[in-house]
């Protein structure tokens, strides 16, 4: 974590600079703001970001986690800024081409960014989508034929979710008749307990064959602060490194966040023993990261839910993101198993989204018809 933070202070630095840089150059902004002016200004964005990373980041309370906010907010704009600046640049070979349309189209880039910005900011607050899958999963008895599946990810239960949008996404879950409920991690924002409220209203939260969890990395956040007994007050089973048989012939597994197994220097693979010994009849695995697919497909799983990515949450970050985790959102096929990506109910970091709203995913189980 350490060394993300250097490569993402340094980044945002360069962008930073980079940005204030060619908006200096814009005729209508250096006329109306003087160059001292400029520079205190761009000092004390750049300050917000990393008093947000440094203080925000790793500290309780709803001030650290405003700030964190605002500074994440910032660095979102100055990205989709530098966005459409950069492409000016290319097209003018930064000025030297046509310069006096270089400098009108930067101006141009400026007000493309912060437009782009304002759709993020509002996208950021409209309501997860159910995205509808169906699902052939080997070894599922015709009986189970139809079993529906209620999947959410990324709620980030803390400090600046209100109440009434956990209300709202129980209802939604509940209104789509789910015969199980999974929670595929970073249900909780970590950063402190999360108001009683919220356990109150996950444990309304009731499915035929249970309500099943596992951990994601933010659950795992605090040296003092153990979430996972917010689960079981709220009637939510967790899975961790391990499975259950819902009904004879349909396992479930679940394993803990492998981003933090990976950051603790742990060389298990959690996969692999959550799986086994290899079940027989159909395999569900649950895990917060999209990683080790082709694992889980070796010891048997059929399909295979996550989270994590949030799509990317702010275009064009999805394409960095993907470098890091190749399975970034939706649905895909790993050795002949299923693998469902999802977006996220909520948000993390900037309350912002562009282009793909959040998501709540139904999965309906079929049984795989044998050739004949």
């Amino acid at each position: 974590m350490f060394i993300f933070g250097i490569i993402l202070l340094s980044a945002v630095t360069v962008i930073h600079v980079y940005v204030l840089w060619r908006v200096s150059t814009v005729p209508s902004i250096r006329q109306r703001v003087t160059g001292k002016a400029f520079v205190v200004a761009g000092v004390v964005l750049w300050a917000l970001f990393v008093a947000g990373r440094l203080y925000g980041h790793n500290n309780p309370g709803l001030f650290a986690i405003l700030l964190e906010t605002a500074g994440m907010v910032w660095m979102v704009v100055v990205f989709l800024i530098s966005v459409p600046m950069l492409a000016v640049d290319a097209i003018t070979g930064f000025g030297m081409l046509m310069p006096q349309v270089a400098r009108w189209m930067r101006g141009a880039a400026i007000a493309i960014g912060i437009a782009l910005s304002i759709v993020a900011l509002v996208q950021g607050t409209r309501q997860p989508v159910v995205e509808n899958y169906e699902v052939p999963l080997p070894g599922l008895h015709p009986k189970l034929d139809g079993t529906v599946i209620v999947g959410v990810s990324d709620m980030h239960l803390g400090s600046l979710r209100k109440e009434q949008w956990i209300k709202e996404r129980v209802s939604q879950v509940l209104a789509e008749r789910p015969d199980i409920i999974v929670l595929l991690g970073d249900i909780f924002e970590g950063h402190d307990l999360p108001p009683k409220a919220f356990i109150t209203e996950l444990s309304k939260l009731k499915a035929p064959m249970g309500v099943w969890a596992v951990l994601g990395n933010h659950e795992f956040h605090g040296e003092n602060n153990d979430i996972g007994p917010l689960f079981q007050d709220a009637g939510i089973t967790l899975l961790r490194n391990e499975k259950a048989v819902l009904l004879p012939g349909l396992v479930l597994a679940g394993v803990d966040d492998l981003t933090f197994n990976r950051r603790t220097g742990s060389k298990v693979d959690l996969v692999t023993r959550a799986l086994a010994p290899p079940s027989s009849g159909a395999t569900i695995l649950l895990s917060h990261t999209p990683w080790h697919a082709d694992r889980a497909a070796s010891a048997g799983a059929g399909l295979m839910l996550c989270g994590h990515t949030h799509g990317g949450q702010v275009w064009p970050f999805g394409y960095f993101v993907r470098t890091i985790y190749p399975l970034l959102a939706g649905r895909y096929d790993v050795d002949g198993m299923t693998v469902i990506v999802s977006r996220g109910a909520g948000l993390w970091g900037p309350p912002m989204r562009l282009w793909e709203r959040g998501d709540v995913i139904r999965v309906t189980l079929r049984a795989k018809k044998k050739e004949v």
